[in-house]
């Protein structure tokens, strides 16, 4: 995900008026008459130029998108987004047109790197720390918490690669070793983790 972002040279004057980067990632649908399936993806945008792949008729075609404000046309299709949640895909060519409704698809989270058990121990503050992140969701993710001897479930709230629960959070910037912050009052306690190995 991240290498994608980097090869993305969106203005920040277009991204604050047009929310370009809205149009970023995978869209799935189907057409409004034939109920056929159609998506279109937009890999990165570089000012004008888009890099998309439109998937038709089990065809999948691929090049350089036209942008256009909020909208990317590409050959004899228009998608437009205002939400960055669902998009309108239209076709128009030799006097056939054609809608599609489409849904940005979220993106496979690379099986987040945050996923599996943490567990450490922090002899500075004598704190230990086991933390199970046990799937990740876009923004959210199933946790099981334990602190003190108490354990807590419930979701997450993920950004980037912290994930925060209650008055706990876990990092990772390797997807090996990391951290645990716990919040006990107005203190907070630092305990490094690893992350466990799989159990097969």
């Amino acid at each position: 995900m991240v290498a994608v972002q980097s090869t993305n040279q969106i203005s920040p004057a277009n991204e604050r008026v047009y929310r370009q980067s809205n149009l970023l990632g995978e869209w799935k649908g189907t057409w409004t008459a034939s109920g056929q399936a159609v998506s279109f993806k937009v890999v990165n945008i570089r000012g004008a130029a888009a890099t998309v792949e439109y998937t038709h008729n089990g065809r999948t075609e691929r090049g350089i998108g036209q942008v256009n404000g909020t909208t990317i046309d590409f050959g004899p299709v228009t998608i437009g987004t205002k939400n960055g949640k669902t998009a309108v895909l239209l076709f128009s060519a030799g006097g056939g047109k054609a809608t599609a409704v489409l849904d940005k698809q979220t993106p496979p989270a690379d099986e987040s790197n945050l996923v599996g058990s943490w567990a450490g121990y922090s002899g500075e503050n004598g704190m230990a720390a086991s933390f199970r992140v046990l799937s990740v969701s876009g923004k959210e993710a199933q946790v099981s918490v334990t602190a003190n001897g108490i354990t807590r479930t419930g979701t997450g709230l993920v950004y980037n690669n912290v994930i925060m629960f209650e008055q706990t959070q876990i990092s990772t910037d390797d997807g090996k070793s990391g951290k645990v912050i716990y919040q006990i009052g107005n203190k907070s306690y630092m305990v490094p983790v690893d992350k466990l190995p799989k159990i097969a």
